[in-house]
Order: structure tokens, then sequence, then C-alpha cells
């Protein structure tokens, strides 16, 4: 039987509390936090970082599909990106589904149904919500992603129904080059959306054979709040088996939620629990799985979703830079040339090095080098190399310096020299850190970022971020 293989999360370190949008505004707002995306991460980027998480101890899927309602490039594949970053074989294929939230549904539907002869499929989802300054979606949106492997073997939930239910209504949307959403009042989606979300989630069960009442994990995910309580209450299940959707902590990260909050129900289940998730958006969804026994194994050493969500450890951003960060607020650059366009030549030429971050180790001396080089700069020896990747490499800062003349949109910039464990030497720049903090010393982790765009041309290449970052910031 199909159904999940293996499955990460990724939220940003980064968080807004909502009181500062009230302070700055003037508005009322809810209590809590989101999840902010940094400035140098889309929702490709942070699609990449799921992956990885996902990925560990797992071979390679057959294909790769992306979903996001917000995709950094458009007539352009954003999945391929994700696909050179992982360093994935070029027999993989990799596609976008981008447009809606709905669009996360329909990627892990497809795959799941698409899981023949014991071909593999990574759903990788991921959104980055900006709204209107003191509109719900800026204030309740957030930003994260989550990977999902689906296939026939190594199940670890199995894929045991789904049914839906679409209706034509005009309740969100946003025109082509449009930087936010538009709503219609949510009484009106709401009106439409229960009855079919409880339709998609009555006849899902009724192929499974399920009654309703023993189902020990609900997830329903959509992007009204409202909605999605009123039809967790006309399922007519326990208030303690909806799962907590997290958006008091990190708020509605859109595509990526379903994503985020089955991985939440997954790290709860017991072998043989049933989990229904039910999606709602332009219609509704039903996925029923069944937890299998190889799950309990499969979490022994990776870090609950929950983790993410916890305000410890967590780096503040204030409004202002919130909303310079989206573009929304354009301040005074920097007495600096503007940086110059990546070149696609190049870029092509150097993709291992540049999105898959692999360097080149000497056969004669066993040397490391980053970038790759073909003479080894200890032993001399030419055209002795072999591919070393250092993207999973830990690293420990040697020294650093903050540069306050640099450009950066999170002034000021710091730059590491590190020295990756097994050898290997490298400059980069440090993110995702509180600049009164670094040390020589600390050790850190390769992370996939934008490093800036230059006349719409994202350069995306590697940082380094403190490994407490990924522990406490990112599951």
């Amino acid at each position: 039987m199909a159904g999940i293989t293996c499955y990460g999360t990724y939220i940003p370190r980064w968080r807004l509390a909502r009181s500062a949008i009230g302070e700055a505004l003037g508005v009322p707002t809810r209590g809590g936090t989101r999840a902010v995306a940094s400035y140098d991460e889309d929702t490709t980027s942070l699609g990449v970082e799921a992956a990885r998480h996902a990925l560990v101890g797992v071979a390679a899927p057959d294909t790769l599909v992306f979903a996001t309602s917000a995709p950094a490039y458009q007539d352009k594949t954003n999945a391929t990106a994700i696909h050179a970053a992982l360093s994935l074989p070029t027999s993989v294929a990799a596609y976008d589904m981008v447009g809606s939230s709905r669009s996360a549904v329909g990627a892990l539907a497809g795959a799941l149904d698409g899981c023949r002869d014991d071909r593999s499929t990574l759903v990788v989802l991921s959104d980055v919500r900006t709204g209107l300054a003191g509109g719900a979606d800026e204030s309740d949106g957030g930003d994260g992603a989550a990977a999902l492997g689906c296939g026939a073997s190594g199940v670890l939930a199995d894929f045991v129904a789904k049914a839906s239910a679409t209706s034509e209504l005009l309740d969100r949307w946003r025109e082509p080059g449009g930087q936010t959403s538009r709503v219609w009042e949510e009484r009106f989606g709401e009106s439409v959306y229960v009855p079919l979300a409880v339709e998609a989630a009555s006849e899902a069960c009724k192929q499974a054979d399920v009654d309703i009442g023993e189902i020990a994990h609900i997830v329903v995910v959509g992007p009204h709040a409202r909605s999605n309580r009123a039809a967790a209450k006309a399922l007519g299940v326990h208030p303690k088996i909806i799962i907590d959707d997290l958006g008091s902590s990190i708020g509605n990260t859109g595509c990526a939620h379903l994503g985020v909050l089955l991985a939440d129900a997954l790290d709860r289940a017991e072998p043989h629990d049933h989990i229904l998730v039910v999606s709602i958006g332009d219609g509704a969804d039903a996925m029923l799985f069944t937890a299998t026994d190889l799950l309990p194994d499969y979490r022994k050493d990776r870090p609950a979703v929950r983790l993410a969500a916890r305000p410890s450890g967590k780096l503040p951003v204030d409004y202002a830079n919130f909303l310079t960060w989206r573009g929304m607020l354009r301040r005074e650059p920097p007495r600096r040339p503007d940086p110059p366009r990546p070149a696609a030549p190049p870029a092509h030429r150097n993709e291992r090095w540049k999105f898959g971050f692999q360097g080149s180790g000497c056969v004669a001396c066993g040397t490391r080098h980053l970038p790759p080089t073909r003479v080894c700069q200890s032993c001399a020896a030419a055209d002795e190399m072999e591919p070393v990747p250092f993207a999973d490499v830990q690293a420990t800062i040697t020294t650093f310096t903050v540069d306050r003349l640099a450009y950066s949109m999170n002034p000021p910039a710091v730059v590491v020299v590190i020295d990756f464990d097994g050898g290997g030497r490298f400059q980069c720049e440090l993110t995702d850190v509180d600049v009164t903090e670094v040390r020589i010393g600390d050790r850190v982790e390769m992370t996939f970022r934008r490093l800036f765009t230059a006349d719409g041309v994202h350069n995306y290449f590697w940082k380094a971020r403190p490994v407490a970052a990924r522990t406490e910031g990112a599951d």
C-alpha cells in the first residue's frame, strides 16, 4: 500500500510579535507571534531546508513536486533549484504546482495516487504569506515549509482513502503580479466550506469503513481560521483530537500548513492510529492515513515539529524590518553599486558547487578544497580530484568580522571563516544570528539562501548559521 515514507518541516527562526503590528498601526491584534522568513529566504530556499530534513537517511526520490502560492519565479520551474540544492540525480524529474493553497493537497494526492512499481515522489510544500499592513493575512499568516515522501515501501502511514468536494467561489484571489491577496468576508466562505468539508470527510471515512469516532488525530487546514473551526465543529468530534493549528506561535503557513500539521500528527501518532486530514480551499479534500509499526523508530532521532513552534531560542524581528524584508517598505540603500545580475552559463557549469555545495578532494593527499579546484593546493597534483559534498557537514568558526559598511537587508553583515569537520576551509556570510553572540569556536552548519536579486534573477548560494538555529528554530 502507498503512503508517507518520510517527512520533514522547516520553520524560520525569526518571529514577529503581533503586538508590534498593533503598536505601529494603532489597530487591535491578537496575541502570539508569526514565523517570518529571513530577508535571504524565499519559498524555494524554505523548501530546500524542509526537503533536506526529510531525506536524512532516505534514498533519493524518483520525482520531486513543489507546491506554493508564492513562487520565486514564474514561467520557470522553481523545483529545479530545489533539485540542484539537494544534489539529486538528473534522472529525477522536478515539477511545480503553484498558484493557490489547494496546490498542496493536489500535489500530495497526485503523488500518493502515482505510487506504482515502487516509484517514489517527494512533495515539497512551501509558502511566504504577505498581506496588506494591518490586515489579517499579515498578522495571522506565517512562513514555513514541509516535505513529504510518498512511496510503496518503508511506509510510515498507509494512505487509506481520499475524497473531494469542489465548488467555484470567489473568497480569496490575487491577480497575476499582485503582491497581496484579497479576501471576501469570512462568513461567506464559512457558509460554503463547512458542508463541503463534512461531505469530503464523510465520504473518505465511508470508503475506508471507518467511523469518524475511531479517528485518533484530525487535522483541519485552510486559509481562513473561522471556516476551519466551524468545519471541525461540524464534524462532530471531540475537540481534544483536533490537532492544534500552531496559529498562535507560527501562524498559518498557507500551502505548507497541510504538511506542517500532518507532520505534527505523525509526531504524535501511535501504530494503527487513524489520521484524517481535511483541507479547505476552493472546495474541500479529505485524506485518511493509518500509522504503521515503522513510525516510532523513524521518529527516534528527529526533533518534533512542536520544537520549531516554541518561542525560546527565536530571533525577534521588528515591524519596520519585517516590512523591509517583504518589499513593502523602501528604505535608503547603501552608497554602493547595485550587485550585477548572475549569468546563466557559469551558474549552469558550476551547478554542483553553486547549488549542491560540492567541493573537491585530492585523491593523492586527501586535501579538501572549497570551491572545487583542478590542482591541489597542498601537493600540486593536477586533475586527481573527486567530488566532496559539504552541505551536510558541520564546521567551526575560525575567525569572523562584523561589517557595518557592506550592503545587507539585516545589517551589520557577519562574515566568517569556517573549518569543516574532516578538512576544508571556507569564507562565507553567517545568517540567522544575533551579532552580539558570535564567538570563535562556535559550531555552524550550512543553509541554502538567496544572496540577492538583481534584474529579476535570484542569486542562490549557501551561508552558515549557528547549529542552535537548526535545533531550536527548525526541525
